[in-house]
């Protein structure tokens, strides 16, 4: 028993640092840069490559932990309801998680998700974007705006899952009137 206390312990002590080390990784983008590349299977196991997105319209990359969870599913519906509102201001919406491809699709056909999913298995983009949790091989709940030229916009650290859609779509109006 007390090995079992003395270990939770330690992993909590370890788990209080997480927002510290997480903060320090994510410096590596910025405003203005150009967004990393990257070819990502969908929900539906289709590849999509960024690079598709060159000269066609604004990208939403929403970075999120694990479908299924309840904020997870409230950020994804909150996107699922906004949608049109998005893409009226010539925007496409991606999320991206550490979920296979079997997980991102029962997630997305359970909630009628009218978006793209992307599975990041190895977390690989995860770690480009600057979004992986220490330790844990899964995302940050951060959301980038990226313009035509692939280069990024917004970057959101501070995701409410019930409010970014919102967010995004208000942004996305005002980012498009700025020269």
């Amino acid at each position: 028993m007390s090995n079992t206390v003395s270990t939770l312990k330690k992993l909590a002590l370890c788990l209080s640092w997480l927002p510290f080390m997480a903060s320090v990784q994510a410096e590596n983008l910025q405003v203005g840069q150009p967004a990393p590349q990257f070819q990502l299977k969908t929900q539906e196991g289709n590849e999509f490559s960024l690079d598709s997105r060159q000269s066609i319209g604004w990208t939403v990359l929403y970075f999120y932990p694990k479908a299924g969870t309840p904020g997870c599913t409230a950020q994804a519906c909150a996107f699922r309801d906004a949608i049109q509102r998005i893409r009226e201001q010539n925007a496409e919406v991606y999320g991206i998680s550490t979920d296979n491809v079997e997980n991102l699709l029962a997630f997305h056909q359970k909630h009628k998700l009218g978006f793209t999913l992307l599975s990041d298995p190895d977390a690989k983009i995860t770690t480009a974007y600057g979004v992986k949790m220490p330790v844990l091989k899964i995302a940050k709940r951060w959301t980038f705006i990226i313009d035509p030229n692939l280069v990024i916009r917004q970057i959101d650290d501070d995701v409410d899952p019930a409010l970014d859609a919102q967010r995004v779509a208000d942004s996305l109006r005002k980012l498009q009137m700025t020269p």
